[in-house]
């Protein structure tokens, strides 16, 4: 794709979108657009409308905005145009930038235009190509300013997103382990930063116990990812950031085997995704920050070698775990990941993101994720940070008074409360346990909001919640 500034459309031959608030103008009988003259009857630019002419042998789409319209809403738009209007686009696109966009407006629209290529349709034969996708695409914007810094910006997000999409949407018999963590090597040799992977034998003298127990009933060798990321100009100080995602990538619950909603278990590593994107879209914009980040990737499989409830089995921390059910696997993977960053690594801030627990799911529904954390700082700017792009995150509490859900007679801690209620709470009191009282650290639960239903697809799908959020907060502290 190519990104071009031009100062007006004269001599300009292809497809033309022009966004346009809702404004006084819609009182107007007639209204003009760059030459298309429309009645405010049939266009008044109420948000979600859309009105379609050609002229000149040009296409024009003429985008209702609405009188305010938040981020998302502006990306969902646009992504809706390029993916349901595809058959309009040429491979030369303009996009009419008035004086009234601000930068974020015109990121979200161009990050939908490119997030609205996306086609579900990995494996069928008859799979269209999206003009965007064409390396004689060009995009331009139409404007007397320079916005090629902000459409950058937004290509990057955006293809940062896209990647995630492929990683959780495609099936657990291509996204193993090991895909992952080449996955991860490719794209740290592409946009730089450095990746180490831990298999077996490696995550076995590291002393990744918990790790390890929930992988060992899987004939796909778990993988124990640690990326750093440091930028390419020294700086006086660069404040040091610790990611962890969760990557199961598939959970069948182990022996206490899941009764109900097992085919979405593909999307059990949606957390660890979130966070191999945010590290290439860090890296690709240079942020002034030190990042290290770790996914452990196992699959959880029942087997003959499948851990059992009752088991207890030993930390990278050093803590005993008692194994109450298999199906609280993901929190097991977190503990070492946890461990492991905290002494090896020592970052100033840490970030935990995982589809969890169904009850943060049960508490906020599809909405917004779940935020636990110990710092007041860390808990408004990772909700600033959400609110600005439309990932919300809602705050739950960490007292003390849930300790005694995770409290075993038997081992140093147990991994589920076994009741029916608090279970997200619980589940982050558990990570809590493994971050030895640092004084900067957040758990965000996706389970509600990393795979889901909405207009571009039939089936449930990645949403790549965590990309852009992860980043922004780290962009933001």
């Amino acid at each position: 794709m190519k990104i071009n500034t031009i100062a007006n459309l004269t001599n300009f031959s292809g497809t033309i979108l022009i966004p346009v608030f809702e404004s006084a103008l819609k009182n107007e009988v007639i209204n003009t657009y760059h030459d298309i003259e429309v009645s405010a009857k049939v266009f008044a630019a109420k948000k979600d409308t859309i009105y379609i002419t050609e002229k000149n042998n040009n296409v024009y789409l003429l985008i209702g905005l609405g009188k305010k319209t938040d981020y998302k809403s502006i990306k969902t738009i646009f992504r809706r145009i390029s993916a349901k209007q595809k058959d309009l686009f040429s491979l030369n696109v303009a996009i009419v930038v008035s004086k009234e966009f601000n930068n974020d407006q015109l990121e979200a629209i161009i990050s939908g235009l490119i997030l609205g290529t996306y086609n579900l349709a990995h494996f069928k034969l008859d799979k269209k190509i999206h003009p965007f996708l064409d390396l004689d695409f060009t995009l331009n914007l139409v404007s007397a300013d320079d916005h090629s810094a902000v459409a950058r910006k937004a290509l990057k997000i955006a293809n940062a997103q896209l990647n995630v999409y492929d990683l959780v949407d495609l099936p657990p018999n291509i996204i193993t382990p090991k895909y992952l963590s080449t996955w991860a090597k490719d794209a740290g040799e592409k946009f730089g930063f450095q990746v180490e992977v831990l298999g077996y034998e490696a995550s076995k003298i590291a002393g990744l116990g918990a790790f390890l127990a929930v992988g060992k009933g899987s004939e796909n060798e778990p993988q124990f990812i640690i990326m750093s990321y440091s930028p390419k100009e020294i700086v006086a100080y660069s404040k040091h950031i610790g990611l962890v995602g969760k990557g199961i990538t598939f959970d069948t619950g182990g022996l206490n085997i899941k009764t109900a909603g097992m085919l979405h278990m593909k999307c059990d590593m949606a957390g660890g995704a979130a966070v191999l994107g945010a590290m290439q879209l860090i890296a690709d914009l240079q942020l002034p920050v030190h990042v290290t980040a770790i996914v452990p990737c196992a699959e959880n499989s029942v087997d003959a070698k499948s851990f059992l409830p009752s088991d207890v089995i030993h930390s990278y921390s050093g803590h005993s775990i008692e194994i109450i059910d298999t199906d609280a696997e993901g929190r097991l993977i977190l503990a070492d990941g946890l461990s492991y960053l905290i002494k090896n690594y020592k970052p100033d801030y840490i970030v935990d993101i995982a589809t969890l627990t169904g009850s943060s799911v049960a508490t906020l529904g599809f909405e917004c994720a779940a935020l636990f954390s110990n710092n007041k700082e860390m808990t408004e700017k990772l909700q600033q940070s959400g609110d600005a792009i439309g990932e919300r995150l809602w705050p739950l509490p960490l007292w003390d008074v849930y300790k005694s859900d995770i409290e075993s007679d038997i081992a140093d801690v147990k991994n589920y409360s076994g009741k029916p209620v608090a279970g997200a709470i619980s589940a982050a009191k558990f990570l809590e346990y493994f971050t030895k009282d640092h004084k900067a650290w957040a758990h965000l639960d996706i389970a509600g909001v990393a795979f889901g239903d909405d207009e571009f697809a039939k089936s449930k799908h990645a949403t790549a919640y965590g990309v852009h959020l992860l980043t922004k907060f780290i962009e933001n502290l």
